[in-house]
């Protein structure tokens, strides 16, 4: 899920640092002051574990964590584990039907007749596009198009993942939309018709296609699909948490309720380690860094038309933020049980990594942004 409040409390509520180019830590790879940071962050909001990373155009040039593997253990997270990213799952997916795009497979402006021919289509659907329901301005309610009986029976569903996201799509564009169209409505299901659509085009599941294209050719080897079991080298790995300060609860990766139902899994399922997730990030700081053309990377990251925030493809995204120097795309994902946050500044070339094993960790992964954004001109 993601958090409007982010757009206040990370992304852009980072600080005013000084305007200037690539800090001198991140190119000299200095890591002191980052780690500064993150000890400080992790002291004054006392996650159960908090890690953190910065990357520039040459890859990732600093990590970091703290904290435990699980509540009441004395296992430390390491930089191994794997995190779960939640809502930033949605910038993968959008990405995804780009390069799909790019290799003559999808049309950005396919009418929904098209992608999903034999489907009933309410009239008052005519015209909206793909790009409208990635940037949640296709008039789609979460309330309506999944509610409680959604979560309550998904998990239980015993049909292939294509064909529940097939109902869904089914069950939405059936009747006319419940939000008003073009309006900013964020709301899941819109990437899970998104997933649908990438079911339709490439005829295999979405968890495939994105394994196939955008997993593999990045190398993003620890990249998985739910609550993470195991860490890149094989051991054990940090377990999500639910609930706050004393009612915090460790959650077996194991156990059905560990993550969100895996047919959502276009709009949150995501999960790898923080070295990979650098990698992903960093396409957005070398204009695709040649997975993806230029022209796609402006379409993902130029926010739609519309009142509401300026949110693109999967990102916040808004054009001027003083310390960014330019634009800046942000984006915080949740489970309940595990917190991610990301923020690029491509004028500055410099992107920050914030990850949390804690449903309730974004207190920790805004303060952690906010200080390491402080040292870009320290």
């Amino acid at each position: 899920m993601w958090d409007r409040r982010s757009l206040l409390t990370t992304g852009l509520g980072v600080g005013m640092a000084a305007m200037g180019g690539v800090s001198r830590a991140a190119l000299a790879g200095d890591a002191a002051g980052y780690e500064g940071a993150l000890e400080a962050a992790f002291a004054e909001m006392r996650p159960v574990a908090l890690a953190g990373g910065v990357v520039t155009r040459e890859g990732l040039v600093w990590s970091g964590v703290r904290g435990v593997r699980r509540l009441g253990g004395d296992d430390p997270a390491t930089l191994d584990d794997r995190w779960h990213l939640g809502s930033n799952t949605k910038a993968m997916t959008a990405a995804l039907y780009g390069r799909l795009v790019e290799q003559g497979r999808a049309d950005w402006d396919a009418p929904l007749s098209e992608l999903f021919a034999g489907v009933m289509i309410d009239p008052a659907w005519e015209g909206t596009r793909i790009g409208d329901f990635m940037g949640h301005r296709a008039g789609v309610k979460d309330a309506d198009a999944m509610g409680m009986i959604f979560f309550m029976t998904a998990r239980g569903d015993p049909r292939p993942l294509p064909e529940q996201r097939m109902a869904m799509v089914e069950r939405v564009l059936g009747a006319p939309p419940t939000g008003t169209r073009g309006g900013f409505e964020y709301a899941n299901a819109n990437y899970m018709l998104v997933g649908a659509a990438i079911e339709r085009i490439t005829g295999r599941p979405w968890e495939a296609v994105m394994q196939a294209e955008l997993f593999a050719p990045l190398g993003l080897n620890s990249a998985g699909f739910g609550a993470p079991s195991a860490n890149t080298a094989g051991g054990a790995n940090v377990w999500g948490h639910g609930g706050e300060g004393a009612t915090r609860v460790a959650v077996n990766p194991a156990e059905p309720g560990a993550d969100n139902p895996m047919a959502l899994g276009p709009a949150g399922t995501a999960h790898m380690s923080l070295a990979d997730y650098a990698a992903w990030l960093r396409l957005f700081l070398t204009d695709g860094g040649g997975w993806l053309r230029p022209e796609t990377m402006a379409r993902l990251t130029t926010p739609r038309q519309g009142e509401g925030p300026p949110y693109a493809l999967g990102w916040i995204a808004p054009s001027q933020v003083p310390w960014a120097g330019g634009p800046v795309l942000t984006h915080d994902g949740s489970n309940t049980l595990w917190y991610a946050t990301a923020v690029v500044a491509p004028a500055r070339g410099t992107a920050f990594i914030a990850l949390s094993n804690q449903g309730a960790g974004q207190m920790a992964t805004g303060a952690l942004v906010r200080r390491l954004v402080g040292q870009l001109d320290a």
